[in-house]
């Protein structure tokens, strides 16, 4: 472990007590160990932290050590698994807002990103819009070879960013290593895996070029759909630290005075988000996983939603969108042994479990949602019940579905803004009955007849090639098989003697000194 390391690990720690985040712990079942070091950190808690509460304690010591603790606040609110659903709800309000760096930087940064002549054609650059950890966005304009110009978003990544998380994930690294090797109790919660996943999602975000292909796939997705709306990218002036796009006017959709004085309809408009999102992760299974308020606006004149900021995004396969459907067409249908066997039969709950238990279990969270105003159910609340039934039937944590489950929870919460009477359940049968039942249907079982064709015929491709190297391994094990042996296997009568002696004479010294 680095200097270096240790260093951030210590300002860290001395960050964490002195704003009062260790109060998180408070009322939670930690060994006595653990207790007095704690109670110890507290000691240098600032006197002005202890009358703000538990969350903005948290949020104001992870703003201060920087973007990479930020990223790890928001990782760790979403994953309730891992630090509780407390915790989890205090980290998930979490912003990600950042003092922008010197607006005098960006000339340079387009210059030596794009070149001199792609970055001249970006004209009247503004103050950054919105500063975040990871980049800031400029609004200017983009002015073409023929002279015709377009408002556009130009995102830029912090400079030296990815030098500053590189350093603190080591110290986040090692932390987590420490703490998983000398800490039982905390192997539970898997820190290195944690780390891990935080790298992973800030690799991904701090190359834009990735950014403006999800948007590029998010758009050939929806084509055809209306009321969603992504931007284009302008795939010549963007870059590894660059992303050009074009630009959004709308309305927040954060705003419910503005949507009403655009003739708005907000209960239409909150019915449509929550479709979207389950026709993206259902249909498509790829999804904006950062749906927050900041992200989100409506086009005045056609109540179009309008997304930005791709940096984060959501994928699953075929059998998690599956099972994602069916799960809430069960609770729609109140099928619960439907969902219980289909836990099982995809190898989500072990198959000694019996179906009809699990059933019940699950029967106990459906049923209070019949008969309930729809300002009354909560989809995160019911979705923490069933991670808590699940986890009672040995179900481990799906980390493809921890993303999934995250967004929806995201989603319902700021469609309940624009309209709190907006029913999830009633809302999502238009989307996920259809294709529950053309799955179930002829043409589902079509299609995954022909998913199986297209399998076995990957498969009969790729066997020639396995031919091969088993033939190799056969061949090669028999040149080894033919050769002579080592020298150091030809004296092996040797060494055992010479180890036979060591011990022999270990036993003696030990007779003497006893």
């Amino acid at each position: 472990m680095g200097l270096s390391a240790i260093w951030r690990i210590a300002r860290a720690g001395y960050v964490l007590a002195r704003e009062g985040a260790f109060a998180i712990t408070e009322g939670q079942d930690l060994p006595a160990g653990a207790r007095r070091m704690i109670g110890f950190a507290r000691l240098i808690e600032r006197r002005s932290v202890r009358k703000t509460g538990r969350v903005e304690r948290l949020a104001r010591a992870l703003e201060r050590l920087g973007p990479t603790y930020v990223k790890l606040g928001q990782l760790l609110g979403t994953r309730p698994d891992i630090v509780g659903p407390a915790i989890a709800e205090d980290l998930s309000g979490l912003q990600d807002r950042m003092p922008p760096f010197d607006p005098k930087l960006v000339p340079g940064m387009l210059n030596k990103a794009l070149g001199e002549t792609a970055a001249a054609q970006l004209t009247e650059i503004s103050e950054p819009i919105a500063a975040a950890s990871i980049a800031q966005v400029h609004k200017a304009v983009l002015v073409n070879g023929d002279g015709a110009s377009v408002t556009v978003a130009v995102k830029l990544l912090r400079p030296d960013i990815e030098d500053r998380f590189r350093r603190d994930l080591e110290a986040v690294m090692t932390l987590a290593k420490l703490a998983e090797r000398f800490s039982k109790p905390s192997r539970r919660l898997r820190p290195v895996d944690t780390a891990l996943t935080l790298e992973r999602t800030a690799v991904l975000e701090m190359d834009l070029r990735l950014e403006a292909a999800a948007m590029s796939q998010m758009a050939e997705n929806i084509e055809g759909h209306d009321g969603f709306a992504v931007p284009k990218p302008f795939w010549q002036h963007t870059a590894r630290n660059v992303l050009v796009t074009e630009w959004f006017d709308g309305i927040p959709i954060r705003d419910n005075d503005a949507l009403d004085a655009a003739a708005i309809d907000r209960p239409e408009l909150a019915r449509e988000l929550l479709q979207h999102f389950l026709r993206h992760a259902i249909e498509d299974g790829f999804f904006h996983a950062d749906m927050h308020p900041g992200n989100l606006f409506v086009e005045a004149s056609t109540g179009t939603i309008r997304a930005v900021d791709f940096g984060i995004m959501g994928r699953i396969g075929k059998t998690e969108q599956r099972f994602l459907a069916e799960v809430l067409y069960g609770f729609i249908t109140r099928s619960y042994r439907r969902i219980a066997q289909l836990h099982i039969d995809i190898g989500y709950v072990p198959d000694h479990h019996d179906v009809e238990d699990f059933a019940q279990a699950l029967r106990a969270i459906g049923e209070p949602l019949h008969g309930r105003k729809a300002s009354e159910i909560s989809m995160a609340r019911v979705l923490a019940q069933l991670f808590e039934v699940t986890e009672l039937f040995d179900m481990k944590t799906r980390t493809e579905l921890v993303l999934l489950q995250k967004t929806m929870v995201l989603v319902e919460g700021v469609a309940r803004h624009i309209d709190p009477n907006v029913d999830f359940w009633t809302t999502a049968e238009p989307v996920v009955g259809p294709w529950v039942r053309r799955q179930l249907g002829p043409a589902g079982m079509i299609e995954k007849a022909a998913d199986t064709l297209r399998d076995v015929g990957e498969a009969a491709r790729k066997l020639p090639q396995l031919i091969s190297r088993y033939e190799a391994m056969l061949e090669e094990a028999e040149a080894q098989r033919r050769a002579p042996p080592p020298v150091y296997l030809r004296g092996w009568f040797a060494g055992l003697t010479v180890i036979t002696l060591v011990l022999l004479l270990l036993a003696a010294l030990k007779t003497v000194l006893t």
